[in-house]
């Protein structure tokens, strides 16, 4: 029996394995191709109290304002102070950020700002933190002898005892066969769920599959209204999808309408760093009003030497697509970025479900409300995980759930077999993004809701009669976890009759006085 089970291999998946390795036996699962994770897209940075001008209770106030309420104000405490000692951690494995040269340096590392931000506390690694964070954290797994990485399996099911506790999961290789990897405790590093939605920020976004698998086991899933759309994507219909970093605005990028003319500051007074959900519902009603399919964020006015050396990744993609941002404004478009919402769960990462944990973007610990504030999800990775591998020490010792072969458990392994990802999975996926990109993004409506709850309900039930021909298959389950979630979130957001943070419903565009998450289960569902 594996010892931990770590499904997904971002940042929040390899900082567990290192932290827990060293007293117990990890299988970490991570996909073959590693561009499939959304960590290594991450380009602005990881927000700590690092300089001695900012203080712990700043970063607290500005997370609890970009939350718009809806914050857990314990987890963003815990959060927030636990933040430096893990960046410490980084910097002892060698994590290359950004050196600060300059001779009146507050901190030794280039700190930046991003919208929420009181003050400069966001280190980063250029514009490539995520990437960076990757290849650090990934030299150090693969040899680590207590650590075994597996890129040719993935999880499709959570295995669960006859008590109801987690015990492994389910998993496909690539050639479609079945095969059981049991585990005493199992952790859900999966990402989030924009790949719920037509236009992201990553090529390769997940779209909830741990969430779902987390709630096939009844785990409870909390505030899954709250999709976070990053403001500023490349437009670019002809190529891949591409973030364009908030960090840019923290260094004095502009957004324009088509006709060259700034909006920010007159709707708020932070202009284009005030909040995300705020930034993107602006960028939206702007396209909205030009009928336009993108706006404008201009930098060039700032040296060209300055842009080439803090954004290097950004420059060269941009020059690639043939826009030479010290020259010209990038086009951008709001895109599906990042899910608030996931499994919930307490401070150690441990979720309802016994022996299962989620940590990174699959879990909800209450740190972001009902909206993210920039460069606070490298940190919450970081400070979730290393707290999970604590607490999965400090339990060691304790009994851990036995799997048992169970019929279903047989059935599903007679079911599973070769198979190739049937065309009809991949229409149906794009019916699904449809629906949610219309009805379920930036701004809402109660009719817009109801067409989308009814249209995913069909479709669900389309597929599930569709899908007892064909063999299970990753693109399979990956569909009906996906058309589960997408209902579960318009649940949410038609029982959340208010606009509060990322979600805005221009039917009910006030706040309610009580500001309360939104908790379902998988058997909510069942009563629709």
């Amino acid at each position: 029996m594996r010892d931990v089970l770590i499904i997904g291999g971002g940042v929040a998946g390899l900082t567990l394995a290192l932290s827990v390795a060293e007293h117990r036996q990890v299988t970490l699962l991570r996909p073959l191709h590693d561009h499939q994770g959304a960590s290594q897209w991450a380009q602005g940075g990881i927000a700590a109290v690092l300089s001695p001008q900012d203080d712990i209770e700043a970063h607290i106030a500005d997370t609890l304002t970009a939350g718009d309420g809806l914050c857990d104000a314990a987890a963003v405490r815990f959060t927030v102070t636990h933040g430096p000692a893990a960046i410490d951690w980084l910097l002892e494995l060698g994590m290359p950020f950004t050196p600060d040269t300059s001779p009146d340096a507050p901190y030794p590392y280039h700190l930046t700002r991003e919208g929420g931000h009181g003050v400069r506390r966001v280190i980063h690694a250029d514009d490539a933190t995520g990437r960076a964070l990757i290849d650090t954290l990934l030299a150090q797994a693969a040899r680590h002898p207590a650590i075994t990485l597996r890129d040719d399996l993935t999880a499709v099911r959570l295995a669960s005892d006859s008590h109801g506790r987690c015990c492994g999961a389910h998993c496909l290789t690539a050639s479609g066969k079945p095969l059981t990897l049991p585990a005493r405790d199992t952790v859900l590093a999966s990402g989030g769920a924009s790949g719920l939605y037509q236009h992201t920020t990553s090529p390769q976004p997940a779209c909830g599959e741990g969430m779902l698998m987390a709630a096939e086991l009844g785990a409870e899933l909390m505030n899954l209204e709250f999709q976070q759309f990053h403001p500023t994507c490349l437009y670019d219909p002809g190529g891949a999808p591409f973030l364009i970093s908030e960090a840019l605005r923290g260094e004095g990028g502009v957004l324009k309408n088509l006709a060259g003319e700034r909006f920010m500051p007159s709707l708020d007074p932070r202009g284009e760093l005030a909040p995300r959900d705020i930034v993107a519902r602006a960028i939206d009603a702007e396209m909205q009003r030009e009928g336009g399919q993108h706006l404008w964020l201009d930098i060039s006015h700032l040296p060209a030497d300055d842009i080439r050396r803090q954004f290097p990744t950004i420059h060269a993609h941009c020059l690639s697509r043939g826009i030479d941002i010290t020259q010209a404004p990038i086009p951008v478009v709001p895109a599906a970025h990042y899910s608030c919402g996931g499994i919930a769960t307490d401070l150690h990462g441990a979720s309802s479900v016994p022996h299962l944990y989620a940590i990174g973007e699959s879990a909800c610990t209450g740190l972001h409300g009902a909206n993210r504030m920039a460069s606070n999800s490298l940190l919450e990775c970081l400070v979730f995980a290393r707290a999970a591998a604590q607490h999965l020490l400090d339990g060691a010792s304790s009994e851990g759930s036995q799997p048992t072969t169970t019929a279903i458990q047989g059935a599903w392994e007679q079911q599973a077999a070769t198979t190739d990802s049937p065309e009809w999975v991949a229409e149906r996926f794009a019916t699904l993004r449809r629906v949610m990109s219309r009805q379920v993004g930036i701004v809402r409506s109660d009719a817009g809701l109801a067409n989308a709850e009814q249209a995913l309900a069909a479709l669900e039930h389309e597929v599930r009669h569709d899908a007892r021909q064909h063999s299970v298959s990753v693109p399979l389950a990956r569909l009906q976890h996906a058309l589960r979630l997408a209902r579960l979130s318009v649940m949410a957001a038609r029982q959340r009759r208010e606009s509060r943070g990322l979600n805005f419903n221009r039917d009910c565009p006030f706040q309610a006085p009580l500001a309360l998450a939104s908790r379902l289960t998988l058997d909510d569902l069942s009563t629709r």
